[in-house]
């Protein structure tokens, strides 16, 4: 396909709200056929259009964006024998071709779960819905359809918007409000029947303390953490309000206790938050969450009984 053909496929995938990830060269080091700033376009059904190089990478780089469009990250892939040092952020695959070229991709997926849902009609759900546009974040009009609820109905139907969001999949739900009124709206969403699981993905304040005032400035610390959360970043300093003062957790990865109100890192899993203290644990953590999930939950056991 031409570059303006890819364009067009783009903007009708876009249109039609298709999952979809492009997918461009950034790095090419002979021999390969692949070229720099080649792009094409791969389908959540693993059909590629455009070109980006031979055969012996295709699959992987196929594969590569399913994966980023199943979970609306982008990625930096490398596909190269040659023996690197690992990189952190870089996802490295072994070249099957006999020539043993480097080729070096960056996946950006376009995705139902790299979306926003911005609910309200505030003037902070505006300046919200006006960034999210201006950072080529996509909107979504229900909380179902994306992974991030973002509630600025700041007085106008709190328990009506919070409730859906709650009720939805979404993966994080933040809420413009004080820490007080966040927590009188957990009582009231647990008089409603909504379990600790499902109030464990709301964060509010949302984003940093940044002594916001305007409509403006309140929005724009709120897509901090949105932003933040699309781009993997769970480190970022997002408020965790469910988290006790001064609790303490057992990271599960070296056995440290680590302070939930600064930890270095948050994942969260089934549900429910993990903390860490530095960036190897956080990342051996993230690839096996459910091992390390099970050593937590049998210390925790071994200290109830």
């Amino acid at each position: 396909m031409t570059d303006h053909e890819l364009s067009e496929l783009a903007r009708e995938l876009e249109g039609r709200g298709e999952p979809h990830a492009l997918i461009t060269v950034v790095r090419a080091i002979a021999p390969t056929s692949a070229r720099l700033g080649a792009q094409a376009i791969a389908l959540a059904d693993g059909t590629l259009h455009g070109w980006i190089g031979g055969g012996c990478a295709k699959d992987v780089v196929v594969g590569a964006a399913q994966a980023a469009i199943d979970t609306g990250e982008p990625k930096l892939l490398r596909i190269s024998n040659d023996r690197i040092q690992p990189e952190e952020g870089i996802e490295h695959h072994a070249m099957s071709c006999a020539s043993n070229g480097t080729i070096e991709l960056f996946i950006q997926p376009y995705s139902a779960r790299s979306a926003l849902c911005v609910l309200g009609n505030t003037p902070a759900a505006d300046e919200a819905r006006f960034l999210s546009a201006r950072l080529g974040i996509r909107l979504a009009e229900f909380p179902a359809d994306a992974p991030i609820v973002l509630i600025a109905t700041q007085g106008q139907g709190d328990e009506e918007a919070l409730e859906s969001a709650l009720l939805s999949a979404a993966k994080l739900i933040l809420m413009i409000a004080s820490r007080r009124k966040a927590d009188t709206l957990r009582d009231a969403m647990r008089g409603r029947g909504v379990d600790e699981v499902r109030l464990a993905r709301l964060r509010s304040p949302a984003g940093p303390d940044a002594g916001a005032k305007t409509p403006a400035e309140i929005a724009l610390v709120a897509m901090v953490a949105v932003l933040a959360f699309l781009r993997g970043r769970t480190d970022a300093p997002v408020a965790d309000s469910n988290a006790p003062r001064d609790a303490k957790f057992i990271n599960p990865v070296c056995g440290l206790a680590i302070d939930t109100a600064h930890p270095k890192h948050v994942e969260q899993h089934e549900g429910e938050n993990y903390y860490f203290c530095c960036d190897g644990c956080w990342t051996t953590f993230r690839q096996d969450p459910a091992k390390y999930a099970a050593i937590h939950h049998a210390s925790t056991e071994r200290v109830s009984a």
